[in-house]
């Protein structure tokens, strides 16, 4: 392996003839032709059919919360930024908003799109691996995906929103390399900017990596119809499009100025408490007891290969630079076709980009499971190994599959039996979920919170007033020490005051939670907590609940209020 990346000893080697043949033939475009679009069509229906049985259990994840409250105050006539603040780009928001609206407010409503957005996952995964590799490490590809990408979290959040877009845009940069057409470069633009518009580092990173492809292509060929002023033309109109609508739409409401602090807020307070290491796992330390200190010999060699895909996923894009430039030099000496060379450079430069946004934002293993459906290919490609050479990868390709199969599908089923295995049912204001464990704080709140009422949960659990009905009275779904300033807490408490919140569920069990989640947070953030301050001196405490992911909240009524009685 280490020597196939030696270019200067691969300026000395001639291809043999299966690997000019390899090599050198056209790139087979798997949706033009029938069977494999049948093969497509199933693989569609078979992950849909899978993930369907997700839809209604829930792990009291708070992050879900997040966009599903923001999309509850939108339907309620507020205006993003202007209203309520948000540090997101707002298409998750508008997008959610207009699916509950047409199709009713509850939980499973907003989890079918992550249904179809899985099975377009899989299918691109084969789509895109089908093209260089055979058919049975395609449709292995596309098994990955499956079981190990959406139901990894399995959540409405806006990361698999913008994740569906990045897969878009990746097939369009294809289809223009290909056709050279201006409708394909109008597209691409159009996509760019929606993956910005619905996860900004994601755009970002996904623009760089491709610009970067195109001119490196661009610089290695000495022919590139694709490059054109109309191209051109049509690519910055396609991204001026929706920032445009999007700009008026906010100029309109009177959020313009508040989208661009907010937009600019998580440069200098989210990045710097989310810094953590390169492929950094959230474990606390009672996870890593549980998983790698309890049980005999074979249970913690199970529990180590169920967790093994953890530290595989991070390598993956690194892999991929290293490609790129092994790809680039074959490219250049001739060893490559053109088409084979401009699917290997877009792919692997998309991933470069990928990469970089996860580097932007959080380099923790669940962000580089949202970009799962790129980051199989690099597995595909050296499973297939026919654009790679080399007798070792040939020879270690039978021990490699059993590997990655082995340790994926073990992480796969150690999820399903989690979703598979809750079975208490809860009633919820929108709808039936089920969990894993009782939840007293649905149970308690519900049955003592009026559909509406405003309340304040802090630190951190947007989840609970969705699932409750319940609003916010501030217009932050979260106030996270150490994360927003202290001025935003300061505003925080005057809306409270302002609104005279009657109603206060304090997480007293998250300042446990941030050494592990959160390393980088200040300590002086944590020893001077003003909204704290604040609550333990105008609320008084009714009852300790614990909620079904073990989380430790006290219910609080604002002193002078009784304690409703049980």
């Amino acid at each position: 392996m280490i020597a196939s990346f030696d270019v200067a000893k691969m300026n000395q080697q001639r291809p043999t003839v299966e690997e000019r043949q390899a090599t050198s033939g056209p790139l087979p475009l798997p949706e033009e032709i029938p069977a494999e679009r049948w093969i497509m069509a199933g693989i569609f229906v078979v992950t849909c059919a899978y993930l369907l049985s997700f839809c209604r259990y829930t792990s009291m994840d708070p992050d879900e919360g997040i966009v599903l409250q923001g999309a509850e105050r939108i339907l309620h006539g507020q205006v993003l930024y202007r209203d309520f603040f948000s540090f997101y780009t707002p298409g998750s928001y508008y997008l959610l908003a207009l699916i509950l609206k047409l199709f009713g407010d509850s939980l499973i409503v907003a989890r079918i799109p992550l249904v179809l957005y899985g099975g377009v996952f899989g299918v691109f995964a084969y789509a895109m691996a089908r093209r260089s590799c055979a058919r049975w490490c395609a449709l292995f590809t596309a098994y990955l995906t499956i079981v190990a990408c959406l139901p990894w979290r399995f959540m409405v959040l806006h990361n698999w929103d913008s994740t569906l877009w990045m897969c878009v845009a990746v097939y369009c940069a294809l289809a223009l390399m290909r056709s050279s057409r201006a409708g394909w470069a109008f597209a691409l633009g159009n996509v760019l900017c929606l993956t910005f518009l619905f996860e900004q580092s994601k755009g970002i990173g996904l623009a760089i990596g491709l610009a970067a492809g195109f001119l490196l292509l661009a610089r290695s060929s000495q022919s590139a119809p694709w490059f054109s002023p109309w191209n051109a033309i049509a690519l910055i109109a396609g991204l001026a499009l929706p920032l445009a609508i999007t700009v008026g739409y906010f100029v309109e409401h009177h959020a313009f100025e508040a989208l661009l602090v907010d937009w600019a807020w998580p440069l200098r307070h989210y990045s710097a408490v989310n810094q953590v290491p390169y492929g950094y796992s959230d474990w606390s330390d009672q996870a890593r007891a549980t998983l790698f200190g309890s049980g005999n010999e074979l249970e913690r060699f199970v529990a180590l290969v169920a967790v093994s895909p953890c530290f595989l996923l991070p390598a993956l894009p690194i892999f991929s630079l290293l490609l790129l430039l092994y790809w680039t030099a074959r490219m250049r000496r001739g060893f490559l076709a053109p088409d084979r060379a401009a699917y290997y450079v877009i792919l692997c430069s998309s991933m470069a980009g990928a990469l970089l946004s996860i580097m932007l934002v959080r380099a923790n293993i669940i962000h580089f499971v949202y970009m799962t459906p790129l980051f199989y290919l690099v597995l595909s490609w050296t499973i297939d190994g026919r654009d790679i050479g080399g007798r070792l990868l040939r020879v270690l390709q039978p021990a490699i599959v059993a590997i990655v199969f082995v340790t994926f599908t073990s992480t796969g089923m150690a999820l399903f039996i989690a979703n598979r295995s809750a079975q208490v049912v809860l009633q919820t204001r929108k709808g039936l979920v089920r969990t894993s464990a009782p939840d007293e704080f649905l149970r308690y709140v519900l049955r003592h919170v009026s559909s509406e009422q405003k309340i304040f949960v802090y630190p951190y659990f947007p989840l609970g007033y969705y699932l409750t009905g319940t609003s916010n009275s501030t217009r932050y779904e979260y106030l996270q020490p150490g994360m927003h300033t202290p001025e935003q807490q300061s505003e925080a408490i005057r809306e409270i005051e302002a609104n005279q919140t009657q109603v206060v569920l304090f997480e007293s069990s998250f300042y446990e939670k941030i050494t592990t989640s959160w390393p980088n947070t200040p300590a002086a953030a944590l020893a001077r907590d003003r909204m704290a301050d604040y609550l333990i001196a105008h609320y008084h405490s009714c009852n300790n609940l614990v909620s079904a992911s073990n989380s430790h909240f006290s219910f609080m009524l604002r002193n002078g209020m009784a304690c409703p009685s049980d």
